[in-house]
């Protein structure tokens, strides 16, 4: 539910409506804009009667919501979100560039790689230190050893890390280490995990599981910003459909449908999307041509002997001649990058 405050309501009025809105029960969230004023209303709302609220002379309207997510709601933050990072931000006027490895092999490589990707223009090192294989027997990660060197290339390049995390036991040593914690497809709808990651503060990035809905999407974001934690940034890899041909089926469209339900900043995976690295390019492209806040590639020295996702992985050369090709087609959308 939001209350819709009339324009330049006193502040001791707002005070006032909302402790009597916090006495049934719910959750109040404030936005004061220089123009509007809303309240919405978290919780069960279903005791609550609008007409109680609207008998109050210093309320213009009363409006339900329909979408079962309310923190992540547009309605209820108007706003964008503009999610900050390792001193970086996302969900601004500029597009965020994440790149690196599928998986971190060597201190050399992810260092290696980092200072590749830095000069070329990204804005965060992205490295898998625990994997998520389908098979128990392809390569599972580094580890502690993967984190431990992606600490490393951060220390020398000066780039936030983006990685994946697996276990909510390893949640406080992820809070202290990690710029950005990612939340796999896989693991889009471990609610216990969410519900952990809530209680920290870092800004997680949260991927599209593999056949969720937008709304299954947006409510697994809200169980993390339920908990307190507020700084979501949404993350489009790919779809289960029937085709086959490509690994997943990059879904643009969710870009704008997210943005007109969210607040919430949205960025792109067009490797995990594809599968295949020629494809990297074009669907790079078209996603900031809709209106993506970020890319998250997926860059190898040596894809060929790469030890997970070769396939789709690009040489740091080709990762340079996109981030130059896209520069424009930011201009033209009047983004920058």
């Amino acid at each position: 539910m939001i209350v819709i405050m009339r324009p330049r309501t006193p502040q001791q009025e707002i005070d006032k409506l909302t402790d009597a809105l916090t006495s049934r029960g719910v959750e109040v969230n404030p936005v004061i804009g220089k123009d509007l004023i809303i309240l919405g209303l978290v919780g069960d709302t279903s005791k609550i009667d609008p007409t109680w609220i609207e008998a109050n002379r210093n309320v213009e309207r009363v409006m339900h919501v329909a979408e079962p997510f309310k923190k992540a709601n547009r309605m209820f933050h108007p706003d964008p979100t503009v999610v900050k990072a390792g001193g970086r931000e996302i969900g601004g006027k500029k597009i965020t560039m994440m790149a690196g490895p599928c998986s971190v092999e060597s201190e050399e490589q992810i260092c290696g790689i980092a200072e590749q990707v830095k000069e070329m223009g990204a804005d965060f090192l992205r490295g898998g230190a625990f994997k998520p294989r389908t098979s128990p027997y392809a390569f599972q990660g580094l580890k502690y050893d993967g984190l431990r060197l992606l600490k490393e290339a951060r220390a020398k390049t000066g780039l936030p890390i983006v990685t994946e995390i697996m276990s909510p036991y390893d949640i406080e040593l992820f809070a202290e280490d990690v710029d950005v914690i990612q939340v796999g497809a896989r693991n889009m709808q471990n609610f216990e995990l969410l519900k952990e990651l809530g209680h920290t503060h870092k800004p997680i990035l949260l991927k599209r599981g593999l056949s969720a809905t937008i709304e299954e999407w947006l409510m697994s974001a809200e169980y993390i910003m339920a908990g307190g934690n507020e700084n979501i940034i949404l993350c489009e890899r790919g779809i289960r459909t029937f085709e086959t041909y490509t690994r997943n089926t990059l879904d643009l469209s969710a870009i704008p449908a997210v943005k007109k339900l969210s607040h919430l900043p949205v960025v792109v995976d067009p490797s995990h999307a594809s599968g295949k690295w020629w494809m990297v390019d074009p669907l790079a492209k078209a996603a900031v041509a809709v209106g993506t806040d970020g890319l998250i590639i997926e860059v190898h020295n040596d894809p060929a002997n790469a030890l997970c996702d070769g396939q789709q992985s690009i040489r740091p050369s080709v990762y340079g001649e996109l981030v130059k090709e896209l520069r424009a087609i930011a201009r033209a959308v009047g983004r920058e990058l």
